[in-house]
């Protein structure tokens, strides 16, 4: 189903619903941007998109509360015959039995919140900018080490959960084992988060299910982060050629955003837990505009360059 329901942002906004008659979950938001009606709570109903959720702040309360009440009667009759998604009374500002009596005759669900309109909108714009992203779900354990989000890819029983369950060990924080919902927020940004039935969940082959939020505490857990690198896991093969030196960086495509990715090959005895923190740390420092390999480069050139002057 497109969009996201009322109910949810309702919810996840602790908002007051003052149309208590109307099922939010039947009403959907298609659209990340909102609009405060000013102009259209003054008549002017031209280029009005109706799919935006609509914001009433201090000003357009203020301007209702300067109209007689056969203009406001008029004002909200027009406003609310269109298919608005919701419309959100902030700063504590309740409507009144005529804007209530219009909304449920329309079916427009009419919500509230303490809180000021600005920082409101803000908040709403990015919790609907996140839920309303292109979303794919793909086979694989996200981890945030160091700040870093480290996306682990591979075969099944290749041994991505126990390198997880190594990493939140040692102090990092688990955001989904198995299987990431990754959302693109922007072309530069993709948010990786857990489906709510299996969130905070590990399966260890031979073990079974264990809880990370309860062996090892909340602050091995985290919601959502953004996805910064990826490790593939891949069986070591002796014919296969591999990086050794990381002057060129590959990318793998995630919803046309690209990521950093490295193939990791594995053999009996590496500690994969300690080779993803080295990656995800050598990460962080080229982002902060130090690169070994390159450093590595340019002292091999330079003792060249004086061997040849010797």
């Amino acid at each position: 189903m497109e969009g996201v329901s009322v109910a949810r942002i309702a919810k996840k906004m602790d908002l007051n619903n003052f149309t208590g008659g109307i099922d939010l979950k039947e009403h959907r938001i298609l659209l990340s941007d909102v609009n405060r009606p000013a102009l259209q709570l003054n008549g002017f109903f031209e280029h009005f998109e109706q799919s935006r959720v609509e914001i009433i702040g201090m000003v357009e309360y203020a301007n209702l509360q300067k109209k007689t009440e056969d203009e406001r009667k008029e004002l909200y009759d027009a406003f609310l015959s269109f298919d608005i998604p919701c419309v959100i009374f902030c700063r504590g500002f309740e409507p009144d039995a005529m804007f209530l009596e219009a909304a449920n005759r329309n079916g427009i669900p009419v919500l509230g919140t303490e809180r000021a309109t600005s920082g409101f909108m803000a908040e709403l714009i990015n919790l609907l900018t996140e839920e309303l992203a292109p979303c794919v779900t793909i086979h694989g354990g996200l981890i945030d080490v160091y700040g870093e989000g480290l996306l682990i890819m591979g075969e099944s029983g290749i041994g991505k959960s126990e390198a997880t369950l190594e990493l939140v060990k040692r102090g990092h924080r688990l955001v989904t084992d198995d299987v990431v919902e990754i959302r693109k927020i922007n072309d530069h940004t993709l948010i990786g988060t857990s489906p709510e039935v299996t969130r905070y969940f590990i399966e260890l082959r031979g073990i079974g299910i264990i809880n990370v939020k309860t062996l090892f505490g909340v602050e091995s857990v985290k919601e959502k982060q953004s996805i910064d690198l990826v490790i593939k896991l891949s069986d070591w093969k002796k014919e296969n050629n591999y990086d050794r030196f990381g002057l060129e960086e590959e990318y793998t495509e995630i919803l046309g955003n690209k990521v950093v990715c490295h193939s990791l090959p594995i053999r009996p005895g590496r500690n994969l837990a300690v080779i993803c923190e080295a990656a995800a740390v050598n990460h962080r420092q080229k982002k902060m505009g130090y690169n070994a390999a390159e450093e590595l480069y340019r002292r091999v050139q330079a003792n060249f360059a004086k061997n040849e002057e010797e």
